[in-house]
């Protein structure tokens, strides 16, 4: 959700509002509530990790409490309603307002009936590469439709499409974006994940995963001191990092995200090859697990609790 701050009042920002009250208003994107902002604490974890500082966690890793944090994401009226079967309740009303009131102002689209099934396809498909051929294809729609239908989505803040990493910054435009749900609660209700899948197959749990870290980062940008950009990295060998953060002097984060309490020598492959592409952009790469332990793993590279997006 986005809200323009004027002199005297307080708009929803629309696309049909025909003054652009060009200086005269501040933009402020409001994002579902932070693990930080439920918890209370002020900590940035942006400003912190190109600082250099890794922040600690105020508390220990324990699988139930991530599963439960993944799964129920960061709407307030998703929060406050305590069981799965609620959840899932609201954010099937909450596609619906959205598609049946909210879409009409920001897009002219004929057969609204056919938006809950996209973005039910888009859920399946989250934290991979977009390819609109492929992803029209899953409901009957053209390329240049499902792209559209992307756009609206994004529009909403239901999702958003991030850019590939590259030295070359045109190339950066011209490769493949890759799709992120904002909020894991969202995305997990859409996909039908429960708690009770997650304790016996863990094969979803990650890709959620990926998108919890990311709300997660996306919401620090809006928080922190300095200015950040959200991408990932993937080269044609296929060796990837789930997000890699740029600062306005170039320097690089980057970050691979894990579900499990362990870390493998081969959990390293895509930060250490980002680390040699950057050369001295590279400020640090992060492996965030779900351990207690902050641990170097060299070549400026460490193994971090995930539990420290939430720090003091």
């Amino acid at each position: 959700m986005r809200f323009l701050l004027t002199g005297s009042t307080n708009l929803m920002a629309l696309p049909t509002v025909a003054d652009s009250l060009a200086g005269r208003m501040e933009t402020l994107l409001l994002l579902p509530l932070s693990q930080s902002e439920i918890e209370g604490q002020s900590t940035n974890w942006l400003d912190s990790v190109f600082s250099g500082q890794i922040p600690k966690p105020y508390t220990k890793a324990v699988e139930s409490d991530l599963v439960d944090r993944v799964l129920r994401g960061g709407y307030p009226e998703a929060i406050s309603r305590t069981t799965e079967r609620r959840r899932a309740s609201w954010v099937r009303q909450y596609i619906d307002a959205l598609i049946l009131r909210d879409i009409r102002d920001v897009a002219s689209i004929n057969k609204l009936d056919q938006l809950p099934r996209f973005l039910h396809a888009l859920a399946q498909t989250a934290g991979q590469m977009c390819n609109y051929s492929e992803l029209g294809g899953l409901c009957g729609l053209d390329s240049k439709t499902a792209a559209k239908y992307v756009g609206v989505f994004e529009q909403m803040y239901l999702l958003r499409r991030t850019e590939v990493w590259a030295r070359n910054r045109l190339k950066r435009i011209v490769k493949t974006s890759k799709l992120q749900f904002i909020d894991s609660g969202l995305l997990a209700s859409l996909i039908g994940l429960t708690v009770e899948e997650v304790q016996h197959n863990r094969s979803r749990f990650g890709h959620v995963l990926e998108s919890f870290v990311y709300g997660e980062l996306l919401k620090a940008t809006t928080t922190a001191e300095r200015r950040y950009t959200l991408m990932y990295y993937r080269d044609i060998d296929k060796v990837e990092v789930d997000i890699v953060i740029e600062n306005v002097a170039g320097q690089l984060v980057g970050v691979e995200v894990k579900a499990s309490g362990t870390v493998k020598e081969s959990d390293l492959k895509g930060l250490r090859k980002l680390s040699h592409l950057a050369g001295t952009q590279f400020k640090m790469g992060i492996l965030l697990y779900n351990g207690d332990e902050t641990l170097p793993l060299g070549d400026n590279i460490w193994a971090a609790p995930l539990a420290t997006l939430w720090a003091k």
